[in-house]
């Protein structure tokens, strides 16, 4: 099953259904999947194929999509709240960002470095650990040359 379909479901198993607006804005979510946007780039991205479309729409669609569970919001210091597609939980839980402060390149890291980390913090603690944000600041290797 695609992307697309898992998130027709998803919004149908939630009681809502996949409006022309909130399908532009859905796949633009997925062609840009190695990207990390905010509502006014997706608007903007949105506008080219949908130019009816308001930033409102974009910005409720964004919130419903949050709340149904099939993004995730990532702050990243930046000043704007970014998306990006999280259709399984579990892989929403397992990766990391390194942010250059050169360039504003976010890189993401797949492997999931706090696993053991996360054991002892829960054995220690009796603390459930649902989820973590980890970002690393530096320099990516074009700006360290």
């Amino acid at each position: 099953m695609n992307t697309m379909e898992l998130l027709k479901d998803k919004l149908k198993e939630t009681g809502f259904k996949i409006t022309p607006q909130r399908r532009a804005i859905v796949e633009i979510l997925i062609k840009n999947t190695d990207k990390h946007l905010s509502s006014e780039e997706i608007y903007d991205l949105v506008r080219v194929d949908c130019p009816e479309i308001g930033l409102a729409t974009v910005y409720r669609t964004m919130q419903l999509l949050d709340d149904v569970g099939v993004i995730s919001k990532l702050n990243l210091d930046d000043g704007c709240i970014r998306y990006e597609i999280c259709l399984d939980k579990e892989d929403s839980h397992n990766h990391h960002h390194l942010i250059c402060k050169n360039c504003s390149k976010i890189i993401e890291v797949k492997e999931d470095l706090l696993d053991s980390i996360e054991r002892q913090i829960q054995e220690t603690y009796k603390f459930e650990i649902m989820d973590h944000d980890l970002k690393f600041y530096g320099l990516c290797e074009d700006c360290s040359k």
